[in-house]
């Protein structure tokens, strides 16, 4: 069976870009802490359980799932992200790293788990922010938030490299302002220019067609500040 995989797909993007990959046919692997909303679709070509990106355990009931189905992954999108909106002197050691539990380590571990099961043509999608990159607009309070975005960027700048003889494709996409929960946690009351169906769709078309062309390559796909 061949999956595309999306994490974080209880709500926004995650769960907009599930049900398109789903209505076109694809075989979509959603999995997000919470698993209600993206299985009330009963979409049949959706296959959704509860999954945390920083758990061991989760990590360890996905490959088992993998393994037993004799899965091929065509795409992964690393999507899950937490977003913690409090000033730097304010923010306790836990709360950093729990948000780099989640947007760094989390990709990490899905990464090194999903890759045996991914081919030379395979694509692996990072979703990170404009708040990550260096020389962007930054803003009070998004101090672990946009710093483990960058992580991951270079992150991914380092997997194309290691990987570039045996593939997959490594690329990521540094998002502007998507009208979503989580933009609402940071920027309570500012009105995006897009909304979550419209970056979801754009994400489609370059976790299918991006690796062709590009390879460890950071896209900034933003029309706005933020």
């Amino acid at each position: 069976m061949e999956y595309v995989i999306v994490t974080g797909t209880s709500r926004g993007i995650g769960f907009e870009l599930s049900r398109l990959f789903a209505d076109a046919g694809f075989k979509v692997l959603a999995l997000s802490r919470n698993d209600k909303p993206i299985n009330s679709l009963k979409h049949e070509n959706i296959e959704a359980f509860p999954f945390d990106v920083s758990s061991k355990e989760d990590q360890d009931m996905l490959f088992k799932f993998l393994k037993e189905n004799d899965c091929t992954v065509s795409a992964l999108i690393n999507n899950a992200g937490k977003l913690i909106n409090k000033p730097f002197l304010e923010l306790t050691d836990q709360e950093f790293k729990s948000v780099y539990e989640v947007n760094v380590f989390g990709v990490a571990s899905m990464t090194k788990l999903v890759l045996p099961f991914m081919n030379k043509e395979g694509h692996v999608l990072t979703i990170s922010s404009m708040g990550g990159i260096q020389g962007s607009a930054k803003f009070p309070g998004l101090s672990a938030y946009s710093s483990s975005k960058g992580a991951v960027l270079t992150l991914t700048e380092l997997l194309a490299e290691e990987f570039k003889e045996t593939g997959p494709a490594f690329n990521a996409l540094a998002l502007g302002a998507v009208q979503t929960e989580m933009l609402e946690e940071a920027f309570p009351g500012y009105k995006a220019p897009v909304s979550a169906v419209e970056m979801a769709e754009y994400i489609m078309d370059f976790a299918l067609k991006g690796q062709k062309l590009y390879n460890g390559k950071i896209l900034q796909v933003s029309s706005s500040t933020p």
